[in-house]
């Protein structure tokens, strides 16, 4: 106990410092400012502004991106709730009953439950963190890179076939992305690779610009193109409106305790996340509900569970991210990408060799989650009046400081057609339905994959029985490839239960 009291006292050193503090609250500002934006989502927010931390020292950098990450995953609900506008898939499903609720006139209460939700998930997901990382990287400790190679297979399959719904197009993604992973110099032979002699290639493509391009440009284009943009309500949201009944209390206290378990655990897990946590939880509060008939009509603990769980799961998925070094979904990619920018290596040893990173990281989610609370419930109204701008006199500075950040990550033109590249693909993969979160997944762990993987070949001396001798990794071989075969297996299934009932039609 004494252990875990001076590593506290370690990472509050660093995250309650002035630049922790600062970097901090500018962290959960920005990513709530641009979060709230209707359609930009998590992954366009935290994109867009990473940049902005390759200047910072390590531990700052990890703390402010931290909290643009919750910031932006508090913020996306805001905009899903008042206008019917979520920017992911998570904030989707608070909007189910937080839009019927701002309808019904009790868009007050629906906010500063979903503040509540959030803040009470996000504690649970830190004590978490706290508890889990460390007892998890002495177990990696004892792992060879075959152990390695066989737990990011399980992330890349995992986070492409649960709960994506195009199983055999998001395997497709990961291919595309572990192929352009492999773009620039080879780390054994030195030898340039898919570089068409262009020697600014040689260090890869940037990571920045394939985020922004994937995520944030077709999200931009998307909305700039909409005519029929919903309208907030002029009328401000008073602190008194925004007062839940003892009523609401009373309903909304159960669902966020087991939306933030169901969210704590399905964050751990490589592939799952916020996704299909918040789904889980919906889909639990209804079944356990005594007012099943309320769901999706405004019911308070449509919206009290999935902001509890969504959030529990933004702070549990930094679990395998920092004890592992594996990203179990691409948010938890792009940290990863930023940390080995720092010239971090990502994996158990992180714990041991920079224990003010760890451990500030862990204490600046307590201190963000204050912030975010107290921040957010008095700037309800600013947010409201940041909605009512006019969509097409955003998007254009949006696109601009998106292009200005790029450029200053490296001062290299060719990032910019990278990124508009990108931005093309993104769309493309959109309109076809193809899944574009696993191609950048496939494209940050392809290379780590890759120098693993040479690894192991070179310890067992080219012998590939090497991943199925050793039972860690022959045990995580197993679960994946029954993933797999459950996966092209159920989309076989479909297409013929298909084409039955078209025969029959």
């Amino acid at each position: 106990m004494s252990t875990l009291y001076s590593d506290l006292a370690l990472g509050l050193s660093v995250a309650g410092s002035f630049h922790g503090l600062l970097y901090c609250f500018l962290g959960v500002f920005l990513g709530t400012f641009i979060g709230v934006l209707p359609g930009i989502g998590i992954m366009a927010t935290l994109a867009m502004l990473m940049p902005i931390t390759f200047h910072l020292d390590p531990n700052y950098a990890l703390i402010m991106l931290g909290g643009i990450y919750y910031g932006a995953s508090y913020g996306g609900s805001t905009a899903s709730i008042l206008m019917n506008l979520p920017g992911t898939a998570t904030s989707a499903v608070t909007g189910l009953d937080g839009y019927p609720m701002a309808q019904k006139g009790r868009a007050g209460q629906a906010l500063f439950m979903t503040a509540i939700a959030s803040f009470v998930g996000s504690l649970f997901g830190v004590v978490l963190l706290a508890g889990f990382s460390v007892p998890l990287a002495r177990v990696a400790l004892k792992f060879g890179p075959q152990e390695y190679v066989a737990l990011m297979t399980l992330g890349l399959v995992a986070a492409s076939v649960i709960g994506a719904g195009r199983s055999i197009r998001s395997l497709a993604s990961v291919s595309l992305g572990l192929a352009l992973g492999l773009i620039g110099l080879d780390l054994n032979s030195g030898v340039a690779r898919f570089t068409f002699g262009q020697t600014v290639l040689y260090d890869g493509l940037p990571l920045v610009a394939v985020a922004i391009g994937l995520f944030g440009l077709p999200e931009i284009i998307a909305n700039a193109g909409r005519h029929n943009l919903p309208s907030v309500s002029k009328r401000t949201i008073s602190m008194k409106s925004m007062m839940p009944t003892r009523e609401d209390w009373r309903r909304s206290a159960m669902p966020m305790l087991r939306g933030s378990g169901i969210g704590g655990f399905f964050g751990a897990l490589p592939g799952t996340g916020g996704l299909v946590a918040t789904f889980v939880s919906y889909a639990v509060e209804r079944r356990v509900s005594k007012h099943p008939e309320e769901f999706g009509k405004g019911a308070i603990e449509g919206i009290a569970a999935p902001e509890a769980a969504n959030n529990s799961a933004v702070q549990s998925a930094f679990i395998p991210t920092l004890s592992l070094g594996i990203p179990g979904d691409p948010v938890m990619a792009i940290m990863l990408g930023v940390m080995m920018v720092h010239g971090i290596i990502p994996g158990p040893n992180v714990i041991q060799s920079s224990p003010d990173l760890f451990w500030g990281l862990v204490v600046s989610f307590i201190v963000g989650n204050f912030m975010l609370l107290v921040l957010n419930l008095p700037l309800v109204g600013m947010w409201v009046k940041l909605l009512q701008i006019p969509y097409n006199l955003l998007f254009p500075v949006i696109v601009a400081f998106t292009c200005i950040g790029i450029y200053s990550v490296n001062y290299q033109i060719v990032d910019v057609f990278v990124l508009l590249a990108f931005g093309f693909l993104g769309l493309g993969m959109k309109a076809l339905n193809f899944e574009v979160a696993p191609l950048l997944l496939g494209f940050v762990l392809g290379p780590m994959i890759e120098e693993y993987f040479r690894r192991s070949l070179i310890v067992a001396r080219g012998d590939l029985g090497t991943f199925i001798d050793q039972p860690i990794s022959a045990s995580i071989m197993a679960i994946t490839a029954a993933i797999l075969i459950w996966a092209v297996g159920s989309a076989l299934w479909r297409q013929i239960e298909r084409r039955r009932q078209v025969k029959n039609a």
